[in-house]
């Protein structure tokens, strides 16, 4: 008897986009409504980006800490996690998905976190490439709806059709994200590349995560919005 062929690398768990972890399973299960595949994927997107908190603080670049369930465990996740795990979700229900990556100028960090890194330049940021209709469509489903409103950001809707990226400017017209270089997309997370890069470019974050993974995202972005705020009365 022949053994079965392999499924697509599109369609298959990994160590680290594990869409075969009963969490991922039953989550992407949970959230599969619609009826067709651009509605599945749309609600699967949707649930992954407000039902975890964006939070890049708490980083965690361990093969543990990168793989798609972790965000699930923790309830929270920046955008490479949980970029892998909308990936997940899909390959769970089969939807052909994969994982992309950008580099993006973010006009829109807190001062902790560009003092951290020493740039507003962002490597690797994570989406998810989803095929719908034949066509590859990307999700960025970083950004939950509660912290775009906090921030004064416009949410990344997603409708299946068109590509769901970062908007250039934000609600009152400031500057938010340019994106410098398209790194393209990957059937798997490439951590090892990730990793490598990140110790090159940000040396200090990397070596002092634990530091920062004792502050508080949320407050900081509540206390920084406030100040400028006030600022602009």
């Amino acid at each position: 008897m022949s053994k079965p062929a392999p499924p697509e690398p599109t369609l298959a768990a990994t160590a680290l986009i594990d869409a075969d972890h009963p969490a991922v399973a039953e989550f992407a299960l949970r959230h599969d409504r619609g009826a067709d595949v651009r509605e599945r994927a749309v609600a699967l997107a949707y649930a992954v980006r407000d039902g975890f908190r964006y939070d890049p603080y708490r980083v965690d670049l361990s093969p543990q800490g990168m793989r798609a369930s972790r965000v699930i465990e923790n309830g929270y996740g920046w955008c490479v996690p949980k970029a892998a795990l909308l990936v997940a979700a899909c390959r769970a229900v089969g939807i052909p998905a994969r994982v992309g990556y950008a580099d993006v100028r973010n006009h829109l960090s807190t001062a902790r976190l560009r003092e951290a890194l020493g740039t507003d330049l962002f490597i690797w940021h994570g989406y998810a490439d989803i095929l719908i209709d034949g066509q590859w469509v990307k999700a960025t489903p970083a950004f939950n709806i509660e912290l775009c409103d906090r921030f004064g950001l416009m949410p990344l809707d997603f409708d299946g059709r068109s590509d769901s990226i970062y908007h250039a400017y934000d609600r009152a017209g400031n500057r938010h994200m340019e994106y410098v270089l398209q790194r393209g997309a990957f059937d798997d997370m490439p951590l090892e590349a990730l990793t490598a890069d990140f110790k090159r470019v940000y040396p200090g974050w990397v070596t002092d995560l634990d530091a920062m993974r004792r502050a508080d995202f949320d407050a900081e972005v509540r206390a920084e919005t406030a100040a400028a705020a006030t600022t602009r009365k």
